[in-house]
């Protein structure tokens, strides 16, 4: 009698489905990309095992991945939020600009200067917010607007103060150097020296996986992606959860756009364009569903470390790196493919644990 308590116990609590390893790891959001990184990892230590198997091709690696990988979370907690910006990466030169200008022609510490990039970098991401909650209109075609406005304003605002589309000699600016301390110095470890970019993209990613997982905040996400009217009659302030996550990305691109200044020393008006797509790009291979709703932190970061992985593997190879363009859209078709696999898997497991739920 016993037993047959235990077994119709089992069968009526959801949370004792079983539903194997396999088909239960498959309901993991990450498991697209983890698969993709693992592939390309053994792809390149195959091909060129004596630079990639070691800690100084871990250093390599680390070093683009962890600047796209901020950038990625950024985006991909958008993503999730069911909206785009594609000014994401013009956004990373526009606060460049505007912290080297005020630094070098006006004579300001590079501390304040950032702090003025800072503040307008959230005021554009929250009128991209306001603009795309307020018209209705596509996020895509708000953004896409603003990465022109922004483009021709890096550009001619440049040329006009400088004569040149650069702003060089930053480091010349008084306190250049403790902002470099912070934005971009180096930490050695087992011998080889790390970027603090990988630092600063380590605690974004726990950041932002703590907001998703364990706050509130987060579930207002996945619901507003997936339904802002549901979303809106169930009490999620859905408006100003997008206006947030616009300002987000904003945020995001001041970060890596002050990272950007301090290790070259200069800014340039074409600093991230193109880049954006990029950004995208990695948080889809991360799961991020392009309807929203559905996504993940530690994904876009697998998937910024894919990119990166790539970056310097083809390096590595000796390959043409005209390549890499190629190796990008092969792995964006493969992350869609597999995606939509993990998603389906998902869904039927979540039907077999309610049909088990009906039948106890």
């Amino acid at each position: 009698m016993a037993t047959d308590t235990t077994t119709a116990a089992a069968r009526t609590d959801e949370r004792l489905y079983q539903a194997g390893f396999f088909r239960g790891m498959f309901r993991r959001v990450e498991i697209g990309a983890l698969i993709g990184a693992v592939a390309v990892w053994i792809l390149f230590a195959i091909v060129a095992p004596t630079n990639w198997v070691s800690i100084v091709g871990v250093a390599r690696i680390l070093d683009p991945a962890s600047t796209l990988g901020i950038m990625a979370i950024a985006v991909a907690l958008l993503m999730i939020g069911g909206e785009f910006d594609l000014s994401t990466g013009v956004m990373t030169g526009t606060t460049g600009l505007i912290a080297g200008l005020l630094a070098t022609r006006l004579g300001w510490n590079l501390w304040p200067s950032m702090g003025v990039a800072f503040v307008i970098a959230l005021l554009i991401g929250f009128l991209n917010g306001i603009m795309v909650v307020k018209t209705g209109l596509p996020s895509f075609i708000v953004t896409l607007a603003t990465f022109f406005v922004l483009r021709g304003v890096n550009v001619g605002g440049t040329l006009l103060v400088t004569n040149q589309v650069y702003v060089g000699a930053i480091d010349t600016a008084t306190g250049f150097y403790s902002a470099r301390s912070v934005f971009n110095v180096d930490f050695t470890m087992l011998g080889v020296d790390f970027r603090s970019s990988t630092f600063w993209w380590i605690v974004v990613a726990i950041i932002a996986s703590w907001i998703m997982v364990r706050t509130k905040y987060g579930s207002w996400i996945y619901a507003t992606g997936g339904d802002a009217n549901a979303a809106r009659n169930a009490g999620v302030p859905a408006a100003r959860v997008k206006i947030a996550l616009f300002m987000t990305t904003a945020a995001a691109g001041w970060l890596v756009g002050m990272m950007n200044i301090v290790r070259l020393r200069s800014a340039v008006a074409s600093q991230g364009i193109g880049q954006e797509f990029v950004y995208i790009i990695a948080a889809t291979i991360g799961g991020c569903l392009l309807t929203g709703g559905y996504g993940s932190v530690i994904g876009a970061s697998i998937g910024a470390l894919i990119f990166g992985m790539a970056q310097v593997g083809i390096v590595f190879a000796g390959w043409n790196s005209d390549w890499f363009y190629s190796f990008l859209g092969v792995m964006l078709l493969g992350a869609v493919i597999v995606n939509r696999y993990t998603r389906k898997r998902a869904e039927e497991i979540s039907l077999a644990a309610a049909k088990a739920r009906t039948e106890g």
